[in-house]
């Protein structure tokens, strides 16, 4: 269904803007009229990384004359493969003071307002207050329901994407004329099922496929043309080359707009999805050793039976010398318990951390009760013990 439009129209258009944006102007369903509206426009975008950067970019060459960037982040060099908004003279930077750069590089008559801080509870309701659409660019599921339930406790819609390795998924999101994240997604995933981008990886070209599907509808919304994707989950397979759009439905018993909500205040959103399990929480306790002290094993020659818990491909980047890989999935199904020395104390490790609190829960309750796993995993390893070896 078409929507009217989000904005009211800027006063004017400078000879300079005119020329700038003479392509959009010839057509007939943007116009005068709606690069007055883009103008006049103010959105924030949440995350200045895989989707952030190309929404970003595309926002400010389209015109719209406010952009807000929400980022605490810094470049690192794995984010170059797919974070275009930022070049290799940015790594070490602050990414949200790249990104401005990079937009009024882009365009100069866009006012862009810099909120270099985590986004929570705390803050969430007087940023958004100040803007007319939200883009969440955001990697993790605390975050998603955070900006989706101050979004509908604001009234305002937001253009949401997801990407992992060639999947891709978009969708706008407002609760005053069809559902919100929430009716779709009443639950987050248990701790650990679903894989970050860190972790799964992502092909950096499918931020761009995504990113600028966020920005058409972001365009489509603040100007009223079209028919944006309220009501419609897009989803994007890279490798199949295949789009399908799927309608989606207004939840009566959703728990923040539904008929009867029981979310009405924003909540602890750490503790409502999870970092880890709470299993793994427990298991941890006690349990957890440093790299330092897996490098003080080894060189003793302790009898240590050290596994890697990441997939194959991480394992071909980089590995622990002396481990040896087995999958999180093959412990957590218990496969590969019986294969487990009886005789060694087991320790794993994996990224940073959390697979590996997962797989010795599992672990331990299959009878190892020594078992122990390595905090901050082979990322530490590289970090505190053998620089020389690469990180991703």
């Amino acid at each position: 269904m078409s929507l009217p439009p989000l904005v009211e129209p800027a006063e004017s258009l400078t000879t300079d803007e005119v020329r700038r944006y003479s392509r959009h102007l010839i057509i007939p369903d943007v116009a005068m009229a709606g690069q007055k509206r883009l103008k006049n426009a103010k959105v924030l975008c949440i995350g200045a990384g895989g989707l952030g950067s190309p929404a970003l970019m595309y926002l400010a060459a389209a015109g719209v004359g406010t952009l807000g960037i929400v980022e605490f982040d810094v470049v690192d060099e794995s984010n170059l493969q797919r974070q275009i908004i930022h070049g290799q003279s940015d790594v070490g930077r602050s990414k949200a003071e790249s990104a401005r750069d990079a937009v009024l590089e882009i365009n100069p008559y866009v006012t862009v307002n810099v909120h270099e801080q985590r986004l929570d509870s705390s803050n969430v309701m007087e940023l958004f207050a100040q803007y007319d659409l939200i883009v969440d660019g955001t990697d993790n599921f605390a975050t998603r329901y955070l900006v989706n339930d101050a979004c509908v406790l604001l009234h305002k819609p937001y253009v949401w994407g997801s990407i992992y390795r060639f999947d891709g998924q978009a969708s706008v999101f407002w609760a005053d004329q069809g559902p919100c994240y929430r009716c779709l997604y009443p639950e987050p995933p248990p701790p650990g099922m679903v894989p970050s981008c860190a972790e799964g990886g992502v092909l950096g070209v499918l931020c761009a496929s995504i990113g600028s599907i966020q920005v058409t509808e972001a365009i489509k919304l603040l100007t009223g043309i079209g028919e944006p994707l309220v009501g419609s989950l897009t989803v994007y397979d890279a490798l199949e080359m295949e789009y399908r759009k799927i309608k989606i439905r207004k939840d009566p018993n959703c728990a923040v707009c539904g008929d009867h909500p029981t979310v009405t205040e924003l909540i602890d959103y750490e503790a409502f999805c999870g970092v880890v399990s709470e299993e793994a929480q427990q298991a941890a306790v006690g349990s957890t050793i440093t790299a330092g002290e897996l490098k003080d094993l080894l060189d003793a020659e302790k009898p240590i039976y050290l596994v890697d818990v990441r997939e194959p491909a991480e394992w071909e980047i980089v590995r622990i010398p002396g481990a040896t890989l087995i999958p999180k999935d093959e412990i957590l199904r218990g496969d590969a318990l019986a294969g487990l020395p009886q005789d060694k104390q087991i320790v794993m490790y994996c990224k940073t951390g959390v697979r590996s609190a997962e797989t010795l829960a599992a672990v331990k309750a299959a009878g190892f009760k020594d078992a122990v796993h390595v905090q901050g995993g082979v990322t530490a390893w590289v970090n505190q013990v053998d620089p020389s070896l690469p990180a991703y």
